[in-house]
C-alpha cells in the first residue's frame, strides 16, 4: 500500500523538469498541480521563470493542464493568462480528474506525466490512475489549513521512503 504514494521521480522543482527529459520518458503531456507546485498557494499569478517553463513546454509541444482541488476563480486567475486548460475542484486524490484530463490531451496514459508537491493527493492520485508522478519540494514551507494535516502525514510517508532507500533528496 505504501508503494501507492512513492513517486516515479522526484525533483526540486519544475524547473528541472525539461521537455528534452519528458520526451525521453516518452512522455507528450503534463498535468500539474498549482498550488506550491507551480507558485506559492499564495500567489495568483505565473513568474516569469513559470512563464518561460511553460512557453518550452508549448515549443516542445507538450501539452500541459492545470488541475487543482481549489475554487474556479483561484484557478482561472491562473490559467487564463496562460491560455491554459484546468480542472478546478478536482477532488485528488480520486482519479476521475486525472483521467478526464489525460483523455482532454488525446493521450494514452503511459505518455502523460503527473506533477505535484504532494504525496497525498498528486502523486497517490496520479499513481492510482496509472500516470508517471513526479514529486516537487513544495515552493514555500507555509501551507493552507487544509494542507498542514497532510504535510504531517506525508513527512512521516517521506522519512519511511528515504529508510528504505526508495527516495534519497533533502529538502
Amino acid at each position: 500500500m505504501l508503494k501507492r504514494f512513492l513517486p516515479d521521480q522526484h525533483v526540486k522543482s519544475i524547473f528541472e523538469i525539461t521537455p528534452e527529459h519528458l520526451k525521453d520518458k516518452g512522455i507528450k503531456g503534463v498535468i500539474t498541480d498549482l498550488d506550491n507546485t507551480l507558485v506559492a498557494w499564495n500567489e495568483a499569478h505565473a513568474t516569469p521563470m513559470v512563464l518561460n517553463w511553460f512557453k518550452r513546454m508549448e515549443e516542445s509541444n507538450i501539452d500541459v493542464i492545470i488541475i487543482s482541488n481549489n475554487n474556479k476563480n483561484r484557478v482561472e486567475i491562473f490559467s487564463e493568462p496562460l491560455k491554459r486548460p484546468f480542472v478546478y475542484k478536482a477532488k485528488k486524490p480520486l482519479k476521475k480528474a486525472f483521467i478526464k484530463a489525460a483523455k482532454q490531451m488525446n493521450l494514452n496514459r503511459s505518455e502523460v506525466a503527473v506533477i505535484g508537491d504532494q504525496l497525498m493527493t498528486d502523486i497517490f492520485g496520479g499513481n492510482r490512475a496509472g500516470l508517471h508522478t513526479i514529486l516537487v519540494v513544495p515552493i514555500v514551507s507555509t501551507d493552507d489549513k487544509a494542507t498542514k494535516f497532510n504535510r504531517q502525514i506525508e513527512r512521516r510517508i517521506l522519512n519511511r521512503f528515504k529508510r528504505k532507500g526508495w527516495i534519497s533528496w533533502e529538502d
